[in-house]
């Protein structure tokens, strides 16, 4: 079984190329789980899943734009894997015509554990809570996050993130949303930090959008007045995608990573919509 959600659309989520922007898609997704956390809990104890879990991964795959609608947009979301300490969960967000013909925006899997934010610790699935999940259960491949490359030095490809009071949610911990936010500010900042040639070459007819974005969340982000360290590089470029990697650093506690990015962005030229070569300029990228 699926729990089908619809989500309201807002004007703001848009970006300047007029779609819902990367970022947002992810907001939508934590607002399909906490609904079905809350519509499918069969008693107070095991509604804790909608008050106390925390993302480990995502994967999110974007398959077509969005655009703003005065209807909501229609998410699914089920569980692919029930594990001790840990649950997966996929999504799909879609809209449907008259004749139930589906246009599917994004695809996504999310694995997620319980946790116990007095003692920050992890916990295992109460009985009742599995018993819950497993009534959404459509088994599928379990989530297996590749090997984390080392972290490279690339010029421009350092960006201090500044938590702000409103990033913060009430776990008190950065909401996993808000990764994505500082990894989009870091990416663009590398992009800039390359000169106007690269820009000049991306604005004549061409523009990259995020075609997937995987998240390690490793340690959670607090609020403070020191920034943390963003570190941001290009591992790979094919004929028309380019490859980020990303990580945040905490320098306070010896550079411990606390999170990993890995976003995948393809090149589109601006005039046929379809997927065109990389422009020279964002090889240069690489090479450096």
């Amino acid at each position: 079984m699926r729990h089908l959600y619809r989500c309201p659309l807002r004007w703001a989520d848009l970006d300047l190329l007029g779609h819902v922007n990367n970022v947002t898609y992810v907001d939508y997704l934590q607002e399909a789980r906490v609904d079905m956390f809350r519509t499918h809990a069969p008693d107070s104890r095991a509604e804790d899943l909608a008050e106390g879990v925390v993302v480990v991964r995502h994967e999110v795959t974007y398959v077509s734009s969005l655009t703003f609608g005065f209807e909501p947009v229609a998410i699914e979301c089920w569980v692919t894997e029930i594990r001790a300490a840990s649950f997966t969960m996929g999504y799909e967000i879609f809209a449907e015509d008259e004749s139930g013909e589906r246009t599917v925006h994004l695809r996504a899997r999310t694995v997620l554990t319980p946790y116990v934010f007095a003692t920050e610790r992890p916990r295992r699935l109460h009985p009742e809570e599995k018993e819950s999940l497993s009534r959404l259960l459509e088994p599928d491949e379990p989530v297996r996050p590749p090997k984390a490359p080392d972290v490279v030095e690339a010029p421009g490809g350092r960006y201090p993130v500044h938590v702000r009071f409103s990033d913060v949610d009430v776990y008190g911990h950065v909401n996993n949303v808000k990764y994505f936010e500082y990894f989009q500010e870091a990416r663009i900042q590398l992009m800039v930090a390359q000169g106007r040639e690269l820009g000049q070459e991306m604005a004549d007819g061409y523009h990259l959008v995020v075609a997937q974005t995987d998240v390690d969340y490793k340690r959670p982000i607090l609020f403070r007045p020191e920034p943390y360290d963003c570190r941001t590089w290009v591992s790979r470029i094919g004929s028309t995608s380019v490859v980020f990697e990303s990580v945040v650093l905490d320098d306070l506690a010896g550079g411990e990573v606390l999170a990993r990015a890995t976003v995948v962005g393809v090149c589109i030229d601006n005039e046929t919509g379809r997927p065109a070569p990389v422009p020279d300029a964002f090889r240069e990228l690489a090479a450096r």
